[in-house]
């Protein structure tokens, strides 16, 4: 005979968290802002066993890496859930840091993983503008507002201000690595900006293991596990709507790991 208490247990489910794209404040882009509502209803819904972060992010920004990931961090600790990331095709930089809110990592034997370091640029046009005869005309109030002009030549005490500003940014990141990963790490030398695929960066302790989601949680929490599954949602006109120069830095991003 059936125990009747059997018809009122559900299916464990589990909530699952697309990150996907480069992180930053335009329309298409990964931000605290346009996530905060999705992960917030991805922590609320239902009982849960855990949250999963399925990622695929080449980075970004720094500022909204941290943003998005310490909401995760906060709401887990709130809701008392284990999270896990699934990485796709790369988790570097910010993306990397997006993982890093997971309490585990896992990725493909051909994910891209790490690059944890900073990197600012940009373009100079003041030759350009001598060139076609063109005056550049700018008053400030403030000696360094100006700085890193592209209209004008590099000036040594801009660059020399500029590298004190990624270097904070850098620690920062260390900081966050070393917090959420701890003795899991091989090494100090993995804080410069190199990036690793698969089985190597389970080796220097990035992630903890290669697998895919769908097994892995469901040889955890059983085979009539459900994924609840939680993203931004990009409709035609808003992938129409992106600049030129955004999608140009979006896809320079990408470019960086091959894909």
């Amino acid at each position: 005979m059936k125990n009747p208490l059997n018809l009122f247990k559900s299916d464990p489910k589990v909530a699952v968290i697309r990150l996907t794209g480069a992180i930053g404040t335009g329309r298409n882009a990964l931000s605290d802002a346009a996530l905060a509502p999705i992960i917030e209803k991805a922590f609320a819904k239902g009982k849960l066993k855990a949250v999963v972060l399925q990622i695929n992010s080449p980075g970004g920004s720094p500022a909204q890496s941290a943003l998005i990931a310490a909401r995760i961090r906060r709401l887990a600790a709130e809701k008392e859930l284990p999270v896990v990331a699934f990485v796709e095709d790369v988790a570097a930089s910010g993306g990397y840091w997006l993982a890093t809110a997971a309490d585990e990592i896992y990725a493909d034997d051909n994910s891209v993983l790490g690059s944890i370091g900073v990197i600012s640029g940009g373009f100079g046009f003041h030759e350009l503008l001598k060139t076609h005869g063109v005056e550049r005309r700018m008053h400030t109030a403030g000696e360094s507002k100006s700085m890193m002009d592209p209209f004008q030549p590099e000036k040594p005490e801009d660059v020399a201000r500029l590298e004190t500003i990624l270097a904070q940014i850098h620690e920062n990141f260390i900081t966050q690595v070393k917090t959420r990963r701890g003795e899991k790490l091989a090494d100090e030398n993995l804080f410069t900006g190199e990036i690793w695929v698969g089985q190597k960066a389970v080796d220097n302790g990035l992630i903890d293991g290669i697998g895919h989601m769908v097994p892995v949680m469901k040889a955890r929490y059983g085979d009539k596990l459900q994924f609840r599954i939680y993203g931004q949602k990009k409709g035609l006109l808003s992938r129409f709507g992106a600049s030129i120069l955004a999608q140009i830095e979006e896809r320079s991003l990408w470019a960086r790991f091959g894909l």
